[in-house]
């Protein structure tokens, strides 16, 4: 996988834009968005959470889930091993802090309809968790790393 920063950032990008792709559909579609916004408005919010998602994956999850995924006691030598621990550490941290970036979102756009601040919170690091987690490991993860390896490590200029 990723052996440099700059196939990292890469890497990282192309993962990020899948996931928060399918998963701000998944939202739009679970809080009754899709149909009473523009395309542009939708594009907007797209390209605001990739940013968004961009910045916590860089500079917070990444870090801390490497940190957590590498310190547990497992066989470091199976490759399989490796990236299903930190997939799950960086979809755990992700769903975490993007869904606090989604309930300031709800709350700014259309109120948190009475319900207590955590309770909505933990509704949507479930609903979130649920999607985003079979996602990332069954379909973009692979998907992601397949197109990595055909267009960005064998591509010795991206390097």
């Amino acid at each position: 996988m990723p052996t440099t920063k700059k196939e990292s950032m890469y890497f990282g990008m192309m993962m990020c834009g899948g996931m928060v792709l399918v998963m701000t559909l998944y939202n739009m579609l679970m809080n009754d968005v899709i149909g009473h916004i523009t395309l542009a408005e939708g594009i907007l919010n797209l390209v605001i959470t990739f940013v968004v998602a961009m910045a916590v994956e860089t500079f917070f999850v990444g870090p801390v889930a490497k940190k957590v995924a590498f310190s547990l006691p497992f066989d470091k030598s199976k490759q399989l091993k490796v990236v299903l621990i930190l997939s799950s550490c960086m979809v755990i941290g992700m769903v975490l802090c993007m869904s606090v970036y989604g309930l300031i979102t709800m709350s700014l756009t259309k109120g948190l309809d009475g319900e207590p601040l955590l309770s909505s919170y933990a509704l949507i690091v479930m609903k979130n968790f649920i999607v985003a987690y079979p996602l990332q490991l069954l379909i973009m993860g692979p998907l992601v790393r397949g197109l990595f390896m055909k267009f960005v490590k064998k591509n010795p200029a991206a390097a």
